[in-house]
């Protein structure tokens, strides 16, 4: 395994690969390496070792760093200063049964947001810039160090996302934001899976700044920890103390319509949310996990078609259990989503299949930055 420790050592190794042909495989800390199948890689290329922080300017909502910092490394930087990573991304070792520890790049690369997305929006929307190296062994940057500038933004937000497939990051300028004071959350319980969509819905769109939207039918919400015996719908609100109360019960006279309403104190409602963001209610479960994206409205067919699911993002983010690939990929596209395979079932492939016109499109996108095809080949179906 390589480890390049400069960005100069990673355009060295990218160079030889690419005047070779020779395909390698890129990660940060190796805890998503399962996610997808790299196939014919020769040579394995890891960003742990870039791992430090350039700059953090707090009074300006920016950190730059090298994508192997280490994600809880730079959370207890963040926290430091009273500040957050807005996308609230989640590590996800539990739950795919990995060791070492998720980096800042393999975040960025894997795209991954947490409950906060519905609010903050997802990871590659606070990736202000960035540099790297591309399949053809070239260096290149997009988009800057403060946070109205947006040369190269289309850039950055086809990098998040690509899973390593287009290039190779050696640094990532990020937005970061002040941490709430405090936060509560509301509970409604008993609804079935469109009734909460419904509810979840409803708070999302009141003028109560919603943060959090998630549900847990009643076979996730009888399991420990929360151990409930009816289904739990959980919105949560951040801010300053007097706003969240205000809103707080703001957002239960909305909901009242669906139910009784409880609600989570500040401390109660961190450990709900963190349980949802690491999908603490499918760690122990040994069955194969996907990863079903579809709009929010239509969330609920996936727990129609699926009996273990979990709901998150006011119903556009499911996560599921089912050893039945074929049916989850029917449930994700008559839901107009699609599904990725996270943990299990070695044969099936992770990321939905494409055709046609995003077919070509995406295939063209990898042609430009990887002509050779040599950056984690066939891990994504490209």
């Amino acid at each position: 395994m390589e480890t390049p420790g400069t960005p100069e050592e990673v355009l060295e190794i990218l160079a030889d690969c690419a005047a070779k042909a020779r395909p390698i495989e890129v990660m940060g800390g190796g805890t998503k390496r399962g996610v997808g199948r790299v196939e014919g890689a020769v040579l394995t290329l890891s960003t742990k070792a870039l791992d430090s922080v350039l700059d953090y300017q707090p009074e300006e909502l920016v950190l730059t760093a090298r994508p192997g910092a280490g994600l809880a490394d730079l959370e207890r930087l963040v926290t430091s200063e009273n500040q957050m990573l807005p996308f609230e991304p989640p590590s996800l070792v539990k739950l795919l049964g990995a060791k070492g520890e998720p980096t800042l790049g393999g975040v960025l690369a894997a795209n991954l947001s947490g409950p906060r997305r519905v609010r903050a929006g997802a990871a590659r929307d606070h990736l202000l810039g960035f540099s790297a190296v591309s399949g053809r062994g070239e260096v290149f940057k997009a988009g800057g160090k403060v946070v109205k500038n947006v040369t190269g933004y289309d850039l950055s937000k086809l990098m998040a996302g690509s899973w390593g497939t287009l290039a190779v990051l050696t640094e990532v300028t990020i937005k970061v934001l002040p941490r709430a004071k405090t936060e509560a959350s509301l509970l409604v319980f008993g609804l079935d899976d469109r009734r909460a969509i419904q509810a979840m819905s409803r708070a999302l769109n009141a003028p109560v700044e919603v943060s959090g939207a998630a549900h847990l039918p009643l076979a996730v919400a009888a399991r420990p920890p929360l151990a409930a015996q009816m289904p739990v719908t959980v919105l949560r609100l951040e801010g300053f103390e007097a706003s969240v109360a205000a809103r707080v019960e703001s957002l239960a006279e909305a909901l009242r319509e669906f139910g009784r309403v409880d609600r989570l104190d500040a401390e109660h409602s961190r450990e709900f949310w963190a349980q949802v963001r690491e999908v603490d209610a499918f760690q122990a479960d040994p069955r194969p996990l996907w990863r079903v994206s579809v709009p929010p409205a239509a969330g609920w067919r996936i727990g129609e078609a699926l009996s273990d699911v979990v709901y998150d993002w006011g119903g556009g983010l499911v996560w599921a259990l089912s050893d039945d690939a074929s049916a989850v990929r029917r449930a994700a596209r008559s839901a107009g989503g699609h599904a990725t395979l996270y943990r299990g079932q070695a044969e099936a492939t992770a990321f939905e299949p494409l055709d046609g016109a995003l077919a070509a499109l995406t295939a063209r996108v990898k042609a430009a930055f990887d002509p050779q095809g040599i950056l984690n080949p066939g891990r994504t179906g490209i």
